[in-house]
């Protein structure tokens, strides 16, 4: 029996860094819409199972339709004190799924990036079970506790990048790459785990301490 849940976060980001292929996703997915990433989804055929956000961005048409379609709407004034997509993921926590995978959330203004990027330390620290990646048509961006990690080889992304989140980043072992690590220490700032690759179809990494973002790429 097949106990994965799948929630799709669709942000307002510019539409071409989506990759197109996840508005005819099969696989059985809760589908949540934030501010114009809304829009998207209308457009596209699906009618997300929640919408959230301050709207600012959408037209009266937009929102006319939005809110005569979708069921769950929640709109908040622009000055909140959370961002739009910190609300959204709050509310997908809460429907305890395996996966969360945000798209949308990138190629736009660099402050969002960041924020909704540095965010999942937060999440995945607490909630550690569910797998929250974000993701456009060039990178897969996931941050990782101490532990150790299977990869499976990408070739759509085949260039594997670890970025420290803090200073204590130690035992850094990365096996099965072409520039391996064994027992390392990577202080924050550090380029030196940037623009690695798989060597076969699988391979390893895990650390000590500290919090790593992990960023699969292409060019």
């Amino acid at each position: 029996m097949n106990t994965e849940k799948f929630i799709y976060i669709v942000a307002g980001g510019p539409k071409e860094f989506i990759p197109s292929v996840i508005f005819s996703e099969k696989k059985d997915v809760k589908w949540m819409g934030v501010d114009r990433g809304v829009t998207y989804l209308l457009e596209s055929g699906i009618i997300p199972d929640f919408a959230v956000g301050d709207f600012d961005s959408v037209s009266k048409e937009d929102w006319k339709s939005i809110v005569s379609k979708i069921d769950e709407v929640s709109r908040f004034k622009p000055e909140k004190d959370e961002t739009d997509m910190q609300l959204a993921v709050e509310w997908a926590l809460k429907q305890k799924p395996t996966h969360i995978k945000i798209f949308g959330a990138t190629g736009g203004r660099l402050d969002h990036f960041m924020a909704n990027a540095l965010m999942l330390s937060i999440y995945q620290k607490k909630y550690s079970t569910v797998k929250i990646e974000v993701i456009d048509v060039q990178n897969t961006l996931s941050v990782h506790y101490p532990g150790k990690y299977p990869l499976q080889a990408n070739n759509g992304k085949k260039y594997i990048s670890f970025i420290p989140l803090d200073n204590n980043v130690t035992g850094l072992t990365l096996i099965g790459f072409k520039y391996p690590l064994h027992n390392h220490r990577v202080p924050f700032g550090s380029s030196l785990c940037i623009s690695n690759e798989l060597l076969q179809e699988t391979g390893t990494f895990l650390f000590e301490n500290g919090i790593l973002m992990m960023i699969r790429s292409t060019d």
